[in-house]
C-alpha cells in the first residue's frame, strides 16, 4: 500500500491559547487513535516550526557543511505531520480530511513514490 505525509504549514495555524491547544491536540489524538485501529497508522508529530530547527547541511566540495538554524528564511514552516499507510487517494482524503475537520486548519497530503523508478524518473532532467 502507498504511504501518505499528511502535513499542515505553520503559517496556516492562526494563534491559539494554550487552552485551545490543548483541545486541538486531543481532537487530533482521537483521530490518530482512530487511524490505529484501522491499522493505516504510522508516525505523527507536531509543534515544529523555524524556531525548532537546529541546523542546515549542504554539500561542499563532496563534504558536508552544517550552519545553525534552518536554511533559507522562510515565513513557511511546516508545522506538524502524520504518516498513513493506506490503499489508495481515497483512503488519504479520508484521513486528512478528518484531521483537517479535528484541527480547523488546512492539511496538504503527498503520496510517497512507491519504488525507486518513480523516484529516479521525477528528479531526472527532462526524463533522462
Amino acid at each position: 500500500m502507498p504511504k501518505y505525509l499528511i502535513a499542515f504549514n505553520d503559517e496556516w495555524v492562526p494563534p491559539h491559547t494554550a487552552e485551545q491547544l490543548r483541545q486541538k491536540s486531543e481532537a487530533s489524538r482521537a483521530v490518530l487513535e482512530e487511524m490505529t485501529a484501522a491499522g493505516v497508522f504510522l508516525y505523527a508529530d507536531g509543534g515544529i516550526d523555524a524556531s525548532s530547527a537546529v541546523f542546515s547541511v549542504v554539500s561542499r566540495n563532496g563534504e558536508p557543511v552544517f550552519t545553525d538554524g534552518p536554511f533559507v528564511e522562510s515565513k513557511e514552516h511546516l508545522g506538524g505531520f502524520t504518516v498513513v499507510d493506506v490503499a489508495d487517494d481515497d483512503a488519504a482524503r479520508y484521513w486528512a480530511g478528518k484531521l483537517a475537520v479535528a484541527l480547523d486548519w488546512p492539511q496538504e497530503v503527498h503520496r510517497f513514490p512507491s519504488d525507486m523508478d518513480e523516484v529516479v524518473e521525477h528528479f531526472a532532467e527532462d526524463g533522462a
